[in-house]
């Protein structure tokens, strides 16, 4: 059993004699509970990031529901807790920023409490990976429910994603081809449901990962967040939670190195979001899987893209799920030799026993592995350089081709409200073979490492037809998001790394079929701007903000705090009456 010696974790409260456990039983009575639930049955834990403050998961007490009707099916008895809610959408300065506080949010209740195991409800971006970093951490057996995508957007006749029409509005409306008022209804009608964007942007590739590391149920990720079928596997997840309490099944034995392989794999088949990368990176340090940066490039360049999702393509995650979903996609991998098909997840038995029998519905959507929407070696890059030594990484799939080989002039922005300021003026000194430089938006810059550095292209710009430029950034790029966007420079510019040396009129060559970023200046010259360059100012001198950026890694540690890293365990807490 999950608890070890002397019977279940939750006996231990539930199950005390005298007035410990009298305390206990007593107060959780008050809230209509019979006296048949302390009879030593399971205790599953559902931690929810419902929020109205976070749309993505304003849903998930509907979700929680579900669960719970299958928790008590399977004989167990469910108890829903809140987390926070990192919603992308709302919150300032980034979700991002907060992703590491939701994870030790939910580590220190998951193992403060009477649980045997735990349902995770996760929705936006940085819920998901903050919830599995959490579960890792205490190594309770859990399994992960996403809410779903929302319905496909519809303006005007055509399907329009989340996420990806706002970038593509926004410049149409700054080349004088679309209104002010046609936007306002267009916003309208990208979300139209409740549930997370329907892009295969960072909350549908966060759910995709999930399911690949084999903590969700095959086929769940897709499910839209209306759909029937969503409750129906939430409420699947709470029978089956109940029985991996009795199998003892662990995140530790379900997210091994095969696992992340499997991972970062899928990612690059259903071109995914680059913020993968720094979330899977978080979570292998949370389990102790050796994964560097480099894994993600090498892994992923034997594997096709072949979903055909926007951003990179033309359908949304409505059209993928219909299609056959993840496991066709799984399913392809594994036929080609290109997935661990041995790997265990939360149904007991094999990824490969999982999607045996996948089929899929629509070859426009989930493209043959033969036939793909896009070549084997078009993902993911991860770039070095003497820009960034520790690594940077481009969405290729989501670049223009011709710019993929580029040599430019660098016009700096010491942050991303300073380029946004002059963006818009007809005389900004920006052309179009520049490369824009973005720096102050990492980990500790910012503080939080925003999705800033798909900044807009200069209206001039804009207006004279030009769609893409090369932009290089040490913050993320939404997942929703597209072009030719060089991100998570490795080290950021406020802890020194030398894209704080860079400054305009310097020319910066990218090579991405060479796997390099190149600042092109003398190596003497660079030592004497290094002598003259100056530590900023810290964010803050107290509170959460002065926490996180005294303790953030860099990204290719996957910003997660140094003093979380690593699994602290399950024991139950010392008991204070």
């Amino acid at each position: 059993m999950s608890s070890g010696e002397g019977g279940r974790r939750s006996a231990q409260w539930f199950g005390a004699e005298g007035r410990s456990g009298m305390i206990y039983r007593s107060w959780m009575r008050n809230q209509g509970f019979g006296a048949e639930v302390f009879d030593g049955r399971r205790v599953i834990g559902i931690a929810s990031t419902w929020s109205e403050l976070a749309p993505c998961n304003a849903h998930l007490d509907r979700v929680a529901e579900a669960v719970k009707r299958g928790v008590w099916q399977a004989g167990g008895f469910p108890l829903e807790f809140p987390v926070m809610a990192t919603g992308e959408t709302l919150i300032r300065p980034t979700a991002m920023f907060y992703r590491n506080l939701l994870a030790l949010q939910a580590e220190e209740l998951i193992r403060a409490n009477p649980l045997d195991g735990v349902v995770l409800l996760s929705g936006c971006d940085k819920t998901t990976p903050g919830l599995l970093m959490g579960a890792a951490s205490v190594d309770l057996p859990a399994v992960m429910v996403t809410g779903g995508p929302m319905l496909n957007g519809k303006y005007r006749g055509q399907d329009v994603g989340s996420g990806t029409h706002v970038w593509k509005f926004e410049a149409e409306m700054k080349a004088g081809r679309m209104t002010a008022a046609e936007c306002a209804v267009a916003e309208g009608c990208m979300a139209r449901s409740n549930g997370h964007c329907m892009t295969m942007g960072t909350a549908s590739t966060m759910a995709c990962v999930a399911e690949a590391l084999g903590m969700q149920l095959p086929g769940s990720a897709t499910w839209p967040a209306v759909d029937a079928r969503r409750f129906e596997v939430a409420q699947e997840a709470g029978r089956r939670i109940v029985a991996m309490v009795d199998e003892d099944l662990r995140p530790s034995a379900i997210m091994t190195r095969a696992a992340f392989e499997n991972a970062i794999r899928a990612n690059a088949a259903i071109g995914g979001s680059t913020n993968a990368i720094v979330h899977l990176l978080a979570l292998a340090g949370r389990l102790g899987v050796e994964l560097a940066l480099d894994d993600f490039d090498a892994l992923a360049r034997p594997v096709p893209t072949v979903v055909n999702l926007m951003p990179s393509g033309r359908f949304l995650m409505e059209d993928f799920c219909y299609a056959g979903g993840l496991p066709v996609v799984l399913r392809q991998l594994a036929d080609a030799g290109l997935l661990n098909a041995d790997a265990t997840t939360v149904t007991g038995a094999s990824v490969g026993e999982n999607v045996a029998g996948a089929e899929c519905f629509d070859a426009e959507v989930i493209t043959p592995l033969d036939e793909p929407f896009q070549p084997a070696g078009t993902g993911t890059a991860v770039l070095r350089g003497n820009l960034c030594p520790g690594g940077a990484v481009i969405k290729q799939s989501a670049a223009s081709p011709e710019l993929l080989t580029h040599r430019g002039r660098a016009v700096v922005f010491d942050t991303p409200e300073e380029y946004h300021a002059v963006c818009d003026d007809p005389e900004t000194d920006i052309a179009a073979d520049d490369v824009i430089v973005i720096r102050g938006a990492g980990p500790r810059g910012y503080p939080g490492m925003p999705e800033v550095a798909n900044v807009p292209l200069p209206a001039k710009l804009l207006k004279a037809g030009v769609t893409d430029m090369v932009r290089v950034c040490d913050g993320r790029m939404s997942g929703t998001g597209y072009g030719t966007v060089v991100l998570h420079v490795t080290p950021e510019a406020a802890v020194g790394g030398p894209l704080a040396l860079v400054r305009t009129g310097d020319t910066i060559e990218l090579d991405v079929p060479g796997r390099s970023l190149t600042l092109d200046v003398p190596d003497d010259e660079l030592a004497r701007r290094r002598e003259a360059w100056q530590e900023p100012p810290a964010a803050a001198d107290s509170g959460y903000a002065w926490l996180y950026t005294e303790h953030v890694l860099q990204a290719d540690r996957g910003a997660d705090f140094g003093f979380l890293v690593g699994s602290r365990g399950a024991a139950v807490p010392r008991e204070s009456h």
